[in-house]
């Protein structure tokens, strides 16, 4: 009875183990600020450009966990004195590798001249993300 205790134990506390050791590789972390006077010049032979529209970004926060999952904490305005509606399309995240992304889809209203802030996720990318940008950013 008490070796049949024991093992429960033990492979109780093995999944417990690599329940937190996941948890772990999956939280998130601010990754280092790139600086916005940097300038990148990586060729964009495709042409992917963010859909136009009357948002701006105003900041951003990169995160990343171990897992290679990319997110970003985007604060944007939006130009017009009429309601918009931000989504996917109107965002690009340049990687490292020189790629270019949107976001996995999301939808988000805007006021007239509102600001707002949005935590948006690029999916799992070896590279990490060195800046985002809208077609007013460029």
């Amino acid at each position: 009875m008490f070796k049949a205790l024991v093992l429960i134990f033990i492979v109780f506390s093995s999944a417990v183990a690599a329940n937190t050791s996941h948890t772990l590789n999956s939280v998130l972390n601010v990754d280092r600020a790139i600086p916005s006077s940097i300038h990148l010049s990586f060729p964009n032979d495709n042409n992917i450009m963010p859909k136009k529209s009357d948002f701006t970004i105003l900041n951003y926060v990169l995160m990343s966990n171990n897992e290679g999952e990319r997110w970003a904490v985007i604060t944007l305005n939006n130009l017009s004195s009429g309601n918009r509606e931000l989504n996917q399309d109107h965002i690009l995240a340049l990687f490292a590798d020189g790629s270019r992304l949107t976001p996995i889809e999301f939808k988000l209203g805007f006021k007239g001249s509102e600001t707002q802030s949005v935590t948006v996720t690029f999916a799992e990318h070896k590279f990490p993300i060195l800046s985002v940008y809208s077609s007013n950013d460029l």
